[in-house]
């Protein structure tokens, strides 16, 4: 993966962090605006419980020991004074109703009504003076009291703040990472429902949005691919019909035809019938034909039959391969067409086992084609010699070859003799169809 791939991932994930704490810090302080004074009048009735119970054992504590002793063993903060000390900073409101609050939390709860005196120092921390019962001398007990907003928070808000933050990221997700990259990919499809080719959709949002858009992309290309090979398709139908109806509208207008023209009009019409055959093969092409076990050694000796043994020779592994078998064998015939035609014999058909793939090979004795031409080769209707076409060759010959082994998952490619270095090959030049190993029949059961 590229670093700029690896770049855009961090800032999308940084951003995405950023967006839920503010969102988290958001409802946070919503909720706290919103509910903080029910959950300052729940901490008063729990702090009031408490604190009635610890001013009922200080007391009883008391009526034995000194404060000092009491303050060394419960850790409470006892002050002997007639009054607090002073208050360091006036209390805000709020806090001072919420001291009356306790105060009056107390009076229900104890015998008798102590008085309380909220206190606050300069540096925000709160408390409370709470007069106790002594037998001797006055005695002020003081407790820290939390403020509604302190941090950290109470558990129940931070709860609910979470889940706020959390449906508020998966909205915004939705909507900036899912909906605005479907709504693009909607209005793409309109256009090509339209019959419009349109711009390739820019791959963004989620990683499952993104693999949608990249095979929507593959596919209007495909789709363009498509309508362009039958443009060309039907071109070429006009252009290599035309010579060879010409010729035999011209014969028959003689008014005698001598036993060579009818052996003309006889090879224009073998013309005219290959030319039609390949048409409706690279039409055709196989798409829908059921893949069927099929002993391929068996199947390639039935393709080469109508061959001489002498002129084309047979090296066949025994194999069975699910396949494809009619689309394969006019596939294969193709080869063995386009060796005799544009090679030198004898040709050679191999069927070969390796470890990842099985592979069949059409050898001749001829120079082959260039390897940098090979490519142009496999497009429809590409002749690498334009004085082909007058043979009834439409150039379709290795496409078709090239769209049965896509059909099959596997590949055509070009051999030359002097690759194999010192290995002894039955010829100079091969077009090889390979295969994979998953084809085999024996594989296909242990899977």
């Amino acid at each position: 993966m590229s670093p700029r791939v690896w770049q855009v991932r961090l800032r999308t994930l940084f951003g995405w962090s950023g967006l839920a704490l503010g969102s988290w810090a958001f409802c946070l302080l919503v909720l706290q605006v919103l509910f903080g004074q029910q959950l300052e009048q729940l901490q008063t009735v729990q702090l009031g419980r408490d604190l009635a119970l610890n001013v009922r054992l200080t007391e009883l504590a008391l009526e034995r020991y000194p404060p000092h002793l009491v303050t060394e063993l419960t850790g409470l903060d006892l002050t002997v004074a007639v009054h607090p000390k002073p208050v360091q900073k006036l209390p805000s409101a709020g806090f001072q109703r919420q001291a009356k609050a306790l105060q009056t939390q107390l009076c229900e709860r104890l015998s008798h009504c102590p008085m309380v005196v909220a206190d606050q120092d300069h540096e925000g921390e709160r408390g409370i003076w709470i007069e106790l019962i002594s037998p001797l001398e006055p005695i002020w007990l003081r407790v820290n009291v939390r403020a509604p907003m302190s941090w950290p928070p109470e558990p129940t808000l931070l709860g609910l703040s979470l889940v706020g933050a959390g449906m508020i990221c998966g909205g915004l997700f939705l909507l900036v990472e899912v909906e605005a990259p479907l709504r693009g990919l909607e209005k793409a499809l309109s256009r090509v429902g339209d019959g419009i080719d349109p711009d390739a959709v820019p791959a963004r949002g989620a990683p499952e949005v993104q693999r949608l858009t990249r095979r929507f992309n593959a596919m209007v290309k495909r789709l363009a691919a498509n309508r362009n090979e039958r443009a060309t398709m039907l071109a070429g139908i006009a252009h290599d019909l035309r010579a060879p109806i010409t010729r035999l509208q011209f014969r028959l207008s003689l008014p005698q035809l001598s036993a060579k023209e009818r052996e003309r009009c006889a090879g224009d019409l073998q013309s005219l019938e290959r030319i039609t055959g390949q048409f409706l093969l690279f039409a055709g092409g196989g798409d829908e034909e059921l893949s069927v076990p099929v002993p391929l050694d068996q199947l390639l000796a039935e393709v080469a039959s109508s061959h001489p043994a002498d002129q084309l020779q047979l090296q066949l592994d025994t194999l069975e391969v699910m396949v494809k078998p009619v689309a394969l064998s006019r596939a294969v015939a193709n080869l063995i067409d386009n060796a005799f035609t544009y090679g030198q014999a004898p040709v050679v058909l191999r069927l070969l086992r390796t470890a990842d793939q099985c592979s069949i090979e059409v050898w001749d004795q001829g120079d082959g084609m260039p390897q940098r031409l090979f490519e142009q080769a496999l497009q429809p209707f590409h002749r690498l010699d334009s004085s082909r076409g007058g043979q009834g060759h439409c150039g379709l010959g290795l496409a078709i070859v090239a769209h049965v082994a896509r059909l099959h998952g596997g590949h055509l490619d070009c051999r030359y003799a002097e690759d194999w270095n010192d290995l002894k090959v039955p010829g100079r030049f091969a077009i090889r169809l390979s295969f994979p190993m998953e084809l085999l029949v024996e594989n296909v059961s242990k899977s």
